[in-house]
């Protein structure tokens, strides 16, 4: 009996990879099929077959597998967080609802991610990753280009290794920038690019010059990441986003990240002077999993108006991370909805972390909804609590909570929190066998 031919089916986002991973299965033998997410992807495919679907177009999606005899399943490229008022959906949509409203409202991007594979595999789809189908696209050890990350530039790099580990039992994002032993910007819901534009501008308000190149983009995988969907990656506009924030050079996890359009990579960063390196990770498994310690954190309510429970589990959540970050980097806050990180201060200002805050949201969640994030400080902003309280209402957040000091330090912020409708909460810090 004849073997059945290798079917490849790409759900495409957009970027460059779809495409490099239907040449190189091609390129194997293998027949694709690539279903692509209208407004996502953005290239071209001479020669192979393309089904276009709109993102709540399941049936339509799963039908178009199927018909064209799919064995295996890549989901590849790039992708924005859906506005779940503009989407039309089918009747495969409504046939799924169960397991589609258990992705959008799972929190994170990996749980979002993870859900995401269970979901294809239940329909009998098998989910391998992009470096499975296409292990050429994947950056080993060593420089990429002509030039070599400096001894400083690794000591930075092994600070940002350890940054997003430690950051990973939080479901946080995969980039950080440090330069010269400071941790300048963190990766939250937004994407690197968007990490990389604000920081220049950060650079720039501060009267820096961005000619002058310092620091080190770092992207890696975090700790139990799914890296069949979402192994980090970078490519020429990684190289053209770094240098126009003033950064020396990028380095990824060696076997942990995936260079698109490589020629075009190595080339963009040699014309601009830039190391792109993959490095090993010299302290992997340091960190121990979240689940593992205690919480030492217990907040109250100060004022009239009161969080929710999960405001206060977010709270913790909160503290929690800061407290993860302290022997790496000092961070005034966080800002948290429903469990999902959104964004994280790091040499920018609280007000600032709130302002852009509050233009981000997490998978499925409309922006006219009812607001539930918050953002969690440090103690150190306790006497300018009235500031922090006047910026979140700005930003239409739902409430703030102050880790590691008293009810009694936030009593001036009361008034104000309660002319906004805001909630505040403090928590003293205490040892963790008490």
């Amino acid at each position: 009996m004849a073997r059945p031919p290798r079917v490849v089916g790409i759900v495409a986002g957009g970027g460059s990879l779809p495409r490099e991973v239907a040449e190189h299965v091609r390129a194997s033998g293998a027949a694709v099929h690539v279903v692509a997410i209208d407004g996502e992807f953005d290239r071209e495919l001479a020669g192979i077959p393309v089904t276009r679907v709109g993102w709540a177009q399941f049936g339509a999606l799963l039908s178009a597998l199927r018909n064209a005899g799919t064995t295996e399943v890549v989901i590849a490229g790039a992708v924005r967080r859906p506005d779940l008022t503009r989407i039309r959906p089918d009747l495969g949509f409504f046939l799924n609802l169960p397991a589609i409203l258990r992705i959008v409202t799972s929190g994170g991007d990996d749980s979002v991610l993870t859900r995401v594979v269970r979901f294809f595999e239940g329909k009998g789809f098998k989910v391998v990753s992009p470096a499975q189908v296409a292990p050429s696209l994947v950056v080993g050890e060593g420089p990429l280009g002509a030039y070599a990350a400096s001894a400083s530039d690794q000591r930075d790099i092994d600070l940002g290794f350890a940054l997003v580990r430690a950051l990973g039992p939080f479901d946080v994002g995969q980039a950080v920038v440090v330069a010269d032993g400071r941790v300048e910007a963190i990766e939250g819901a937004e994407n690197t690019d968007a990490m990389l534009a604000r920081l220049g501008l950060q650079r720039i308000s501060a009267g820096r010059d961005v000619c002058l190149r310092t620091g080190v983009l770092v992207k890696r995988p975090k700790p139990g990441q799914e890296m069949r969907v979402d192994m980090p990656a970078i490519g020429p506009r990684s190289v053209s986003a770094a240098a126009a924030a003033g950064l020396s050079g990028i380095a990824v996890l060696a076997g942990g990240a995936l260079s698109l359009e490589r020629a075009e990579l190595i080339r963009s960063a040699d014309a601009e002077g830039m190391f792109v390196v993959g490095a090993a990770d010299s302290r992997a498994g340091d960190v121990a999993p979240r689940s593992a310690r205690s919480s030492r954190w217990h907040f109250s309510t100060v004022g009239i108006v009161r969080p929710t429970a999960a405001q206060l589990a977010d709270a913790v959540r909160g503290a929690e991370l800061l407290d993860a970050l302290a022997p790496l980097c000092h961070s005034g806050g966080t800002v948290i909805d429903r469990g999902h990180v959104l964004a994280i201060e790091s040499d920018e200002g609280v007000a600032a972390l709130i302002a852009r805050a509050g233009n981000l949201r997490q998978w499925g969640r409309r922006r006219w909804s009812k607001r539930s994030a918050m953002v969690v400080v440090s103690s150190v902003v306790a006497a300018d609590i009235v500031s922090v309280l006047t910026a979140a209402a700005a930003a239409h957040m739902a409430g703030v909570a102050v880790a590691g000091c008293s009810m009694i330090d936030l009593a001036h912020g009361i008034e104000t929190a309660e002319r906004h409708k805001l909630f505040l909460i403090a928590a003293p810090r205490q040892d963790s066998a008490s």
